[in-house]
């Protein structure tokens, strides 16, 4: 597999870190999670489970090891240091400065191994008046102005069903950083500090939004924007069966076919009205989406090129044959147990990722990583007395 040379000591809890480190760690890279001994991933004790551990553990954490170490005592913190001089990345997930109190920052953890890439995931950024807050995605989403823009313009803002901030502002965002550090030290030879900032990381998804600012000085409002609810042409509609139909015609071409279909012919020169042409034209048009239920429309526009589709709820996204051909649902069978996976999203040609090992047990692989390390099964034994491992 691709990344098998990469060894990655994972220290992050919950869902970014984590999210990330299973990129690397599907497509081969040696992921270890470093964990407190007794408690480890506080994800690891929500409901539904599956045997001792959830079941979003297992999906974000399959294909990973897992060790234990005590990294408040002066021998936790020694085994450490051993385990990132053979490391290529460490990733955390704590606030600033809690592992330099510890001694085991990058800039410690460089002088031992100047190839280290050390990937730091917190709220706020390692620095500024926020950087010691406490917070979570909808905490991030406020800040970067993206939770003010979603929902109707008379309503208050809504929430996203999905961490935006912690997945797309955090761990991805982590993911392409430590990608880009790897190259950077494939041409300088030494690693280098990512400090990725959830909150900095949804900002930058408002490249749609702050130019036209930059430009016109005028902020756009809740409800207002040509995606966020202020057209006709890109709105969801509601169908005689209660179900929603979504629209997505913001080019000319899929708006005449739309409106063709629905038959209303004669809204084909308004796709630019104004925001109060617009609230008349969604009106008009949800009066008609009314009266069919989603079937028949999803039935009428099959064939048609005028990017609509159906809201599904996730029954049904389990059976949609898009999902089904690409096998996005998978059900492997690893170490005699099978759980249901969402498969690797990426698809590489010569050197797919894939899930070939389920998520470990609390540290499961404390004897595996260190004895490669040098040290004794009696070693072992006794830091597990001493509540070190």
């Amino acid at each position: 597999m691709p990344l098998k040379s990469l060894r990655i000591l994972d220290l992050s809890r919950l869902l970014p870190g984590p999210y990330c480190s299973m990129f690397f760690s599907d497509f081969g890279a040696e992921v270890i999670k470093v964990e407190e001994p007794g408690l480890g991933d506080y994800v690891r004790w929500f409901n539904p489970k599956v045997d001792d551990n959830s079941a979003i553990f297992h999906s974000l954490n399959r294909n990973k090891k897992s060790v234990t170490l005590n990294l408040k005592s002066e021998k936790g913190k020694e085994l450490f240091k051993q385990l990132a001089k053979t490391a290529d990345i460490v990733i955390e997930s704590f606030r600033p400065g809690v592992m330099e109190k510890l001694g085991l920052d990058y800039e410690n953890l460089k002088k031992i191994n100047k190839k280290l890439i050390y990937c730091a995931i917190t709220g706020y950024g390692q620095e500024g008046p926020y950087s010691q807050m406490a917070g979570h995605d909808i905490n991030y989403l406020s800040y970067a102005g993206l939770l003010g823009l979603q929902g109707d313009f008379k309503g208050p803002p809504k929430l996203s069903s999905v961490q935006i901030a912690d997945i797309g502002g955090g761990a991805q965002m982590a993911v392409i950083g430590i990608l880009i550090a790897l190259h950077a030290r494939n041409v300088t030879g030494e690693g280098q500090f990512v400090d990725i900032s959830m909150t900095d990381g949804v900002l930058s998804w408002m490249q749609s939004i702050f130019p036209d600012y930059f430009t016109n000085q005028k902020f756009p409002e809740r409800g207002k924007l040509r995606t966020g609810g202020g057209k006709a042409c890109y709105y969801i509609y509601e169908t005689s069966d209660q179900r929603y139909l979504s629209v997505g015609a913001l080019e000319e071409k899929f708006w005449k076919v739309f409106c063709h279909v629905i038959g209303v012919p004669h809204l084909i020169p308004r796709l630019n009205d104004d925001f109060e042409g617009q609230q008349k034209m969604i009106e008009e048009i949800g009066l008609v989406i009314k009266k069919k239920t989603l079937p028949e429309w999803i039935s009428l526009f099959e064939g048609k090129d005028a990017c609509v589709s159906p809201v599904l709820n996730l029954d049904e996204v389990l059976d949609d044959p898009q999902f089904q051909y690409r096998q996005m649902f998978i059900e492997p069978e690893l170490e005699s147990k099978t759980i249901r996976h969402i498969d690797v999203p990426i698809r590489l040609s010569s050197t797919p990722g894939r899930v070939k090992n389920s998520a470990p047990g609390i540290g499961e692989h404390n004897e595996e990583v260190f004895l490669e390390l040098g040290y004794s099964n009696e070693d072992i034994a006794g830091w597990k007395k001493q509540g070190i491992m």
